[in-house]
């Protein structure tokens, strides 16, 4: 299941008169409130820069490919490394828009082809919300079992680097929030990339800044690993359990470059500075223990778009990266979903019909 949402609210200009209150001195409340107003005005935008969305309907077919992978790494006695990752989810959907909200149903495709064990499969949530000024990203990751060794470094010549396993130790489960705050809303917007809501019609960037929380449990059986493994792995990588809590604040920049007319490139890098407080459970002469680490992560969106208004094709990028580390174990994780879609635009606004 996946949403896509972005705000826009309609601008309504109008004309009062009262001279009772023509000198009448503003209040502090007033001033407040004009300026909780001003910031919730998702309209508020340089229409040399952005047009707006003219229909009110929209239709959209889509696919998705999700992504992710998972490396565990250990430096003494030698530095070692485990690369896992499933194989790609593809899913195929039926979107309807209204306003500012997308909603549909997807289906696996990978169901059509082949019968798939529904116990190794995951559940996957992502709602993003893209607005003119700032965005929310909410999701939730449980990652079945079927995940495969596709790549290993540091282990003994007899085991090749490019050497490939079944492994079903391995369960994830991840949730978080993120926002982030867009600083030149006025000519840049995120929308007219990831939610086909506007049109940017010339190049701007803009630095963006956000918090994001999250939460993550990792089980690693390693004992499930091949034997050949598990005789020669570091002692510090056979970690069975890590749950850890991530907050981070982060800093990045994003442009959206207008190539050709309707055509939209855009790319987002969001560097963020996070703090870990961890609850590991290694092995039992280390036992159970807490930590707390600063790492860095990153959170990256790409997309391309042609959107002549009426009809708009595209395909867009977003992908999330954790770091985690303490003493002699390292864990790199990361997931993204590559989207390519296409649908049209109908049902004018009111405000923008030609009148007879």
């Amino acid at each position: 299941m996946s949403f896509s949402l972005q705000a826009q609210t309609e601008r309504k200009d109008t004309l009062v008169c009262n001279s009772k209150q023509t000198d009448t001195i503003p209040t502090k409340s007033g001033t407040f409130k004009r300026a909780i107003k001003k910031f919730l005005n998702f309209s508020d935008f340089d229409t040399i820069y952005i047009s707006p969305n003219r229909y009110n309907y929209a239709l959209m077919i889509t696919h998705f490919s999700n992504f992710e992978y998972y490396s565990v790494t250990s430096t003494q006695p030698q530095p070692q490394k485990l690369s896992f990752s499933p194989n790609p989810h593809n899913k195929i959907g039926l979107y309807f828009g209204w306003r500012w909200i997308f909603l549909g149903w997807s289906f696996d495709v990978d169901d059509i082809y082949r019968k798939t064990n529904r116990k190794n499969k995951g559940t996957e949530f992502d709602l993003s919300l893209y607005s003119s000024k700032f965005g929310v990203d909410i999701f939730y990751r449980r990652t079945g079992n079927n995940y495969k060794i596709h790549k290993i470094k540091g282990f003994p010549e007899e085991i090749p680097s490019d050497y490939t396993a079944n492994f079903n130790g391995m369960k994830v489960d991840i949730k978080g929030l993120n926002l982030y705050y867009i600083f030149n809303n006025r000519r840049f917007s995120y929308p007219a990339a990831f939610s086909q809501s506007t049109n940017q019609r010339l190049n701007a960037g803009s630095f963006i800044a956000g918090f994001s929380i999250s939460k993550h449990n990792l089980d690693f059986e390693y004992t499930q690993l091949p034997d050949i493994i598990q005789e020669h792995m570091n002692s510090g990588m056979k970690v069975q359990n890590i749950k850890y809590t991530n907050a981070n604040i982060s800093f990045g920049y994003a442009y959206n470059w207008v190539f050709a007319r309707n055509c939209l490139a855009c790319l987002s890098l969001t560097p963020a500075i996070a703090y870990k407080a961890s609850d590991v459970d290694a092995e039992v002469r280390e036992g159970r223990k807490w930590y707390g680490k600063f790492n860095l992560d990153f959170l990256i969106r790409a997309g391309i778009v042609y959107n002549n208004g009426k009809y708009f094709v595209g395909t867009s990028f977003v992908g999330k990266n954790y770091n985690y580390h303490r003493g002699n174990f390292s864990l790199d994780n990361g997931f993204g979903t590559l989207q390519i879609y296409a649908g049209f635009n109908f049902n004018v606004r009111k405000q923008y019909r030609k009148s007879k």
